[in-house]
């Protein structure tokens, strides 16, 4: 009976840790499923709906950029205006990569985002960008990335 009681309870406890360890992989994983850009991470907190603008001008660089330690790489562009040369972060490259429309240097565009500021500088956080008559659509009006799910249509 003493036997039967201990192996009850290191199953038990085995059971237990299973699926303490799973509970805590999953979370890891929706995070790192995102790369870090899902809106639940440290990044994707910063957008802010209050802060929206829309601003025009001509791309002068499209580089990969990695906003935060320990996330994936991104896109960010830097885009010329009348009034200032400001970062635009797009997304995570494995979405903006696979996309219709192509932001290249040279490019003019309209960028409607969040402006925040992001080690010390003015950056927008693009929601949409506009190219001639095409729409790359980032997130929607709260914020919230249009890559989250993405994989899974």
């Amino acid at each position: 009976m003493k036997r039967n009681a201990i192996v009850l309870i290191a199953m038990m406890s085995f059971l237990i840790l299973v699926f303490a360890v799973d509970s805590f992989a999953q979370r890891g994983m929706q995070w790192r499923g995102s790369g870090g850009w899902g809106m639940g991470s440290q990044y994707g907190r910063m957008y802010n709906p209050k802060t929206v603008e829309t601003i025009a001008g001509e791309v002068v660089a499209v580089e990969a950029l990695t906003p935060v330690r320990g996330m994936s790489y991104g896109v960010h562009l830097l885009l010329k205006t009348d009034k200032e040369t400001v970062s635009v972060h797009l997304g995570p490259s494995w979405y903006i990569e696979n996309q219709d429309v192509k932001i290249e240097p040279k490019n003019k565009i309209k960028v409607k985002g969040s402006r925040i500021s992001f080690e010390g500088k003015p950056v927008i956080i693009a929601a949409e960008i506009i190219k001639g008559n095409e729409i790359l659509k980032l997130r929607n009006e709260d914020g919230f990335p249009v890559w989250s799910g993405w994989r899974r249509r």
